[in-house]
C-alpha cells in the first residue's frame, strides 16, 4: 500500500546559523547559504532547528531567521519552532509562520519529560490553532523521551499533522511509525544522516539532513534514487557519503558542519557558547573527507 499523498518528499537541509566575529547573526551569509543550497536543487529548507542553534537564539533572532530565509527562496521553509512550555511553542509557531514559514518542525517537549497524554495535548494545542502543515520530532537523544508510537498514530490524524522527523536512531520504532501511518496523508522523513537510506528502505518519504548543508547534490541523488526503487545506485550515494555522516557526528552537531562549511568556503564555522569549535585532530578528519569527496563526481554508478 502507498500513501495517499507526501506532504513532505525530498531533501530539507536542517540549516546552520552563521555568526559574525561579534556573535550576532550574519544575515548576509544565511542569504548566500539558502540561495547556494535552492541553486543545488534542494526541496525545501527548516531553518532554527537544532542544527540551527535555535537553543541559543532569542525568539526575536529566530524569527528574522525564519523571515530571511523564507525572503531568499522559492521553495518551502520549515521552520523549526518547539519549546517545553506549550504556551511558549504555540507563540514562537504563530511568529514563524508571520513570518514567512510554510509549515512547522516541532521537537518534543524537553526536560520536563511529559506523559504521553501530555506530550499529544501539547502537539493537538499547536495544530488546532495554527493552520499548516506541523512535522512531529522525535529526538530523545536531546529531550530525555521518545515520543510514542501510538501518540504519533493518533496525532497523524489531525488534518495539520503532517509528518515525523525520525531521530531516535531506531528503525523498528521508525518502522512501525510507517506501518501505522501508511494510509494518511503524512509523510516519515529520516532525521539521522547515516539512517537516511535504511529509513526511506522502510517507506520514508525524505530526510531532513546535516549533511545536505555541504554535500546537496549527493544527499539529494541518494535520497531521489531510492524513491525511485534504484538502491543499488542509493547505496552507493550512500557508502560515498558514509565518512561525511560519521564526520559531522563526532562532536555535537552543528559543530562539525559548520567546520565542513568553513573548510568548502561557506562563511565561518563560528557557534555560540557554550558550543566550542571542532577539535584539530577531528577538523583535519573532516577535511580529508572532503577533500576525497571533491574529487570525486557527484554521480556515483554501480
Amino acid at each position: 500500500m502507498t500513501r495517499p499523498t507526501d506532504p513532505f518528499s525530498g531533501v530539507y537541509p536542517a540549516m546552520t546559523t552563521p555568526f559574525g566575529p561579534d556573535d550576532s547573526i550574519d544575515f548576509e551569509q544565511l542569504r548566500a547559504d539558502a540561495r547556494r543550497l535552492e541553486s543545488a536543487g534542494v526541496d525545501g529548507f527548516v531553518p532554527v532547528g537544532s542544527t540551527g542553534e535555535s537553543a541559543t537564539l532569542t525568539h526575536d533572532e529566530h524569527v528574522e531567521v525564519v523571515a530571511t530565509v523564507a525572503d531568499a527562496v522559492d521553495v518551502p521553509v520549515v521552520a523549526g519552532a518547539g519549546s517545553n512550555a506549550t504556551r511558549e511553542a504555540l507563540e514562537l509557531a504563530r511568529r514563524s509562520v508571520d513570518a514567512g514559514a510554510d509549515a512547522l518542525l516541532l521537537i518534543s517537549p524537553y526536560y520536563n519529560k511529559p506523559e504521553p497524554a501530555g506530550i499529544e495535548r501539547h502537539y493537538r494545542t499547536i495544530a488546532d490553532e495554527l493552520d499548516v502543515p506541523q512535522i512531529v520530532y522525535n529526538v530523545p537523544s536531546r529531550t530525555g523521551r521518545p515520543v510514542p508510537i501510538e501518540t504519533v498514530e493518533s496525532l497523524a490524524d489531525h488534518e495539520n499533522v503532517a509528518g515525523y522527523k525520525a531521530a531516535s536512531g531506531d528503525l523498528g520504532r521508525i518502522g512501525e511509525v510507517i506501518e501505522r501511518t501508511r494510509d494518511r496523508a503524512f509523510s516519515v522523513l529520516s532525521g539521522d544522516d547515516f539512517l537516511t537510506l535504511p529509513t526511506l528502505s522502510l517507506g520514508a518519504t525524505g530526510t531532513i539532513s546535516v549533511a545536505a548543508n555541504v554535500e546537496p547534490e549527493r544527499v539529494s541523488a541518494m535520497v531521489a534514487a531510492a524513491r525511485d526503487d534504484e538502491f543499488e545506485r542509493a547505496r552507493h550515494h550512500h557508502e560515498a557519503l558514509a565518512p561525511l555522516f560519521r564526520a559531522l557526528f563526532a562532536e555535537t552537531n552543528p559543530i562539525p558542519v559548520k567546520e565542513a562549511m568553513e573548510i568548502r568556503g561557506y562563511g565561518p564555522a563560528a557557534v555560540r557558547s557554550p558550543l566550542t569549535r571542532l577539535s584539530d585532530r577531528n577538523r583535519a578528519e573532516l577535511a580529508g573527507i572532503l577533500g576525497e569527496l571533491e574529487g570525486e563526481p557527484s554521480e556515483v554508478h554501480p
